[in-house]
């Protein structure tokens, strides 16, 4: 019989509202592994206290902390200043910025205490706050290979002084990984792909792959229904460089190419936060939405679901909610890099932008290519709903706990 573990759960900045893939992960394992065992959700947030936030956290999830700390970040020359000041430290400015002293000394104080049979670190960003080594399990989730992901950044930046930037942070947060990854007692990655990344930092026998899992019920009314329109779809954080970079790739190179073929051809970016480089490109058929309340009436419209990343770590769980709809996906290899995805069968993979133009035309023309595509997609989908995923987690926290007497011990 699995024991009922005591269980502390810590995310950098907010959890809700659910509007990003990584907090759709963390939220739905978070749910439901506290509907099994007793989880504290800690998460903070700098700048003013918000009581809303935190009444709907306590709504969520009973006896949740929530650690105010510090002053906001700002604009562009707040964020810049503080990474000035931070240049000299040795650890990455996107892990430093998540360091908060009253976290660190809340954990302390519960580990000494043994108040938790384990403690997860949710992202890398919060892991400075994990002093170690610590007298109870701690477990890093890992959404992403971030050595990885910033090293893609400063190769694709758009100029010179970002490249200098990413390049730095990617040296820094090499060596951070690395040393990171060694200090917790087990990793959670989201791919084999990121396991096999983690596993040449030194950390070969305590990874635990945990694949990406979707709501599939949630999309039930959508997969029914079949777009007649030629709607092209792109779901993202529009606050997020890789998201950024890869819908002006795709609107400078891949939809000159797909409008000539089919005229008619609309492009929509839908996603939170859009910036003024996103604002740009709403001309020849693009259509900038920004943050919408559901995703559902925007999938449901789309004939084409596409995902034109050349940056990237981790796993995208858009494709998995695009495929739980029942559409048509095009993704370059770095969009689909993790998922249990084949070319030709539930998704057409295209690197190229002349290929991924091609594809995109085969989805909007062909119907029975479409059809089938989006069929064996939402076959794939439906063998990864939350609820089997969490299974996987919960035996990666056994598993760090097994060589302590203090599972379960009250």
């Amino acid at each position: 019989m699995t024991p009922r573990l005591r269980l502390l759960w810590v995310k950098a900045g907010r959890l809700l509202p659910v509007d990003t893939g990584g907090k759709l992960r963390s939220y739905h394992l978070a749910r439901a592994l506290a509907a099994r065992h007793e989880l504290t959700m800690l998460t903070y947030y700098d700048g003013p206290r918000d009581s809303g936030y935190e009444r709907d956290m306590e709504q969520e999830f009973p006896g949740a902390v929530t650690v105010r700390h510090g002053i906001p970040y700002g604009g562009r020359l707040a964020t810049g200043l503080r990474y000035l000041a931070s240049i000299a430290s040795p650890a990455p400015f996107a892990v430093t910025k998540f360091t908060a002293a009253a976290v660190q000394r809340r954990i302390a104080e519960w580990a000494r205490e043994r108040r938790y049979d384990a403690m997860i670190c949710d992202f890398l960003s919060a892991s400075r706050n994990f002093r170690q080594p610590a007298p109870v399990p701690t477990i890093l989730f890992q959404h992403n290979v971030e050595s990885s992901l910033w090293k893609r950044q400063a190769r694709h930046a758009p100029n010179p002084l970002l490249r200098l930037v990413y390049g730095l942070e990617a040296a820094k947060m090499i060596r951070y990984e690395r040393q990171a990854v060694e200090r917790f007692r087990h990793i959670v990655a989201v791919s084999e792909h990121d396991q096999s990344a983690m596993a040449s930092m030194g950390k070969a026998g305590q990874i635990t792959v945990v694949p990406t899992g979707v709501d599939v019920g949630r999309f039930r009314d959508v997969a029914a229904s079949e777009a007649t329109q030629p709607v092209v779809l792109f779901l993202g954080s529009m606050d997020w460089e890789p998201n950024i970079d890869g819908v002006e790739w795709m609107c400078r190179e891949v939809w000159p190419r797909i409008r000539a073929a089919v005229p008619g051809a609309v492009f929509r970016i839908v996603g939170r936060s859009p910036g003024e480089r996103t604002a740009r490109l709403a001309v020849d058929g693009v259509e900038v939405v920004g943050t919408v309340p559901s995703v559902e009436p925007w999938l449901a419209g789309a004939k084409a679901f596409v995902v034109p990343l050349r940056i990237g770590g981790g796993t995208r769980l858009k494709i998995f909610e695009a495929m739980s709809a029942g559409r048509a996906i095009v993704s370059t290899a770095i969009g689909a890099e993790g998922l249990p995805v084949e070319h030709e069968k539930n998704i057409l993979l295209a690197d190229s932008a002349p290929a991924f133009a091609d594809a995109v035309i085969r989805v909007l023309t062909n119907d029975d290519l479409r059809r089938s595509l989006g069929r064996e997609a939402l076959a794939l989908a439906a063998m990864y709903d939350w609820s089997s995923v969490v299974s996987v987690f919960e035996r990666a926290i056994l598993d760090a706990c097994a060589d302590t007497s203090q599972v379960g011990a009250r």
